[in-house]
Formats: C-alpha cells, sequence, structure tokens
C-alpha cells in the first residue's frame, strides 16, 4: 500500500470522527468509511503516529477519539 493512499485514508478516518461527534469504535469507522481491516489500520496507524487520535475504553470497548490540542 502506497504511502499517499495511507494519507488519503487517514484524513477519511479523521473526517468521519469529525462528522460523528468526534467517538467511534473500530467497527463503527469499518463501516463508515467503507475501509478494509487493514487499510483502517494502516490509517489508524498514521493517526497515532501524528497523534491525531486517542483511544479509550468504556464497558469493555475500545473508542476513538480526535486528539485536538487547545492553547489558552
Amino acid at each position: 500500500m502506497k504511502r499517499e493512499v495511507i494519507g488519503e485514508n487517514a484524513g477519511k478516518v479523521w473526517r468521519t470522527l469529525d462528522e460523528h461527534e468526534n467517538k467511534m469504535t473500530i467497527g463503527q469507522l469499518l463501516e463508515a468509511t467503507g475501509l478494509s481491516e487493514v487499510s483502517l489500520a494502516a490509517a489508524l496507524g498514521w493517526l497515532s503516529r501524528e497523534d491525531k487520535v486517542e483511544y479509550t475504553e468504556e464497558d469493555g470497548q475500545t473508542y476513538l477519539t480526535i486528539y485536538r490540542e487547545y492553547y489558552y
């Protein structure tokens, strides 16, 4: 898989999280983006490396949210 494609998919995942109130499971992201598991994993790796997403556990479920740094 080319880096450009992974980057495009990362943008798609980020925009999807942003549009869906910033909190989704991996299953929800798969459905909403239409990406394959491998493509989603690569995109999440890209976003994680850039500190763009956070992972949280609630009731045994992993949720992804956009990480936004605020400066006051």
